[in-house]
């Protein structure tokens, strides 16, 4: 790979081998950003990837500039990893960085009565501990583009309002919305805005990997019918317009410290 033109936009997103990540990394590639992946899963993170190198080629028809696709595998609860993936996006874009979308989470079930600390730990290494780390690693880059760079915090519904049977990621989520409010007015005089999107249910694999089978996700889907206003689950690339929005600043430059929910109405519920 080649360092990119200072002329294209640059966005780093973590968790981006599925789900709402793999549908942020494709909406940003269709938008003409280069592009720093990460994930955990090679297969899955080099299929993104490729599928968006392929929009880059579709822009590259059309005359526009060239679109860098870096991919970077790591686990991020580990902090050797989030410094080599600050290090090389910085040395990849010459330094250069407008957008950091802090995508990557995990899911698991379990109530003050049956979960454990260590279960704590996990969830709050890689929803929180990681977000705050990697902030602080990209912020460099992000000060060096104008406009200033922004960051977008995938949290979730659980973040704004409580669930029983969840309470680590709860917790966790509760925590990065805090995090999105106090870095937002911490870097709002430098010129860097923070914000976060607050998913509802979204059809990802997120519920399984965190345990549900497929009968019981498949009762879980059905349900959102009565959880949330609109009557259905949300799809990844819906979450991913609302991140794209947030990012851009010729979209949302006056708008910072912001959780958004994108939850067809769940936050404004009471469902039993």
């Amino acid at each position: 790979l080649h360092p990119m033109s200072p002329a294209s936009r640059v966005a780093l997103i973590t968790g981006a081998s599925s789900g709402i990540g793999a549908a942020v990394a494709l909406l940003f590639a269709r938008h003409g950003y280069s592009l720093s992946l990460s994930g955990r899963n090679v297969q899955r993170l080099a299929a993104t990837a490729d599928l968006c190198r392929r929009e880059a080629g579709r822009l590259k028809q059309t005359g526009s500039e060239d679109i860098v696709v870096m991919e970077t595998v790591g686990d991020l609860a580990k902090p050797e990893c989030l410094t080599a993936l600050a290090e090389a996006t910085g040395k990849q874009f010459g330094g250069r960085l407008d957008s950091l979308i802090n995508n990557a989470g995990i899911l698991e079930y379990g109530s003050i009565e049956n979960s454990s600390t260590e279960q704590l730990d996990r969830v709050l290494n890689i929803n929180l501990r990681s977000v705050y780390r990697l902030t602080q690693l990209c912020l460099p880059l992000l000060k060096s583009v104008s406009p200033k760079g922004s960051i977008v915090n995938v949290s979730s519904v659980n973040g704004l309002r409580s669930f029983p049977g969840l309470l680590a990621y709860n917790v966790s989520k509760a925590g990065l919305d805090q995090f999105t409010r106090c870095a937002a007015l911490e870097l709002a005089p430098v010129g860097i805005r923070c914000n976060s999107v607050n998913p509802g249910v979204i059809v990802t694999e997120l519920q399984k990997t965190g345990g549900l089978s497929d009968e019981q996700y498949a009762s879980f889907i059905k349900r959102c019918a009565e959880t949330h206003a609109l009557g259905r689950p949300g799809q990844p690339n819906e979450v991913a317009e609302a991140a794209l929005f947030l990012a851009d600043p010729d979209r949302s430059g006056f708008i910072t410290g912001v959780t958004l929910p994108v939850d067809g109405g769940r936050h404004a519920m009471c469902p039993r």
